[in-house]
């Protein structure tokens, strides 16, 4: 759990399984606990397939380290591109909007990335080595510099998801009213009701 690709790929996968489970019996309770997972999932895929892909076309040596054997295309592709690709169609396609606001989505994002930043210094304590290459060649005040600015980075997509939600479903997502429209537009809110 060291590596933000398996946290990552464990909360993509626990937000489909609940969706799934969801799906099964019905449960709006299930549904908005699905709902209130994507939007901290969604967005943090979409950042790891950001980082990853734009980090490797630089250097592969900056996420993967020289003793580890080069990944095949298609496992790549599923650790770093499938779950981002598969969570923003869930969203655009099978979920009510995303309602939060910008500064709550900048703390969730900020706490999700120095969260991870103090939990690889332990992991590194421990092990002696960081989880990323990229770590090791930057300084503490320049792995700061990158989680502040992945926290950003993952804060614009979610704004962005909620753009795109507004565009493909022909929705001003920023305008939820007030009464009844405030409420079919509530997070969770899967019915409409």
């Amino acid at each position: 759990m060291q590596y933000l690709t398996i946290i990552g790929l464990s909360l993509a996968t626990a937000t489909f399984a609940i969706g799934l489970l969801a799906d099964i019996t019905m449960s709006s309770t299930l549904f908005k606990v699905k709902n209130t997972l994507s939007v901290a999932s969604a967005p943090m895929e979409c950042l790891i397939s950001l980082l990853y892909w734009s980090l490797r076309a630089i250097d592969v040596k900056l996420v993967l380290p020289d003793w580890a054997p080069p990944l095949p295309l298609s496992a790549d592709l599923s650790f770093h591109a499938v779950p981002s690709l598969t969570l923003v169609i869930d969203l655009l396609f099978f979920s009510p909007p995303y309602t939060i606001a910008f500064l709550p989505a900048l703390a969730l994002s900020g706490f999700i990335a120095f969260g991870y930043w103090f939990w690889i210094e332990r992991c590194y304590q421990v092990n002696n080595f960081y989880p990323y290459p990229l770590f090791e060649i930057l300084s503490t005040p320049q792995r700061i510099g990158l989680f502040a600015t992945s926290a950003l980075l993952m804060t614009l997509a979610t704004s962005t998801l909620i753009w795109l939600y507004g565009f493909v479903n022909g929705k001003d997502v920023k305008e939820t009213g007030t009464g009844n429209a405030a409420k079919k537009m509530r997070s969770g809110n899967v019915k409409g009701e």
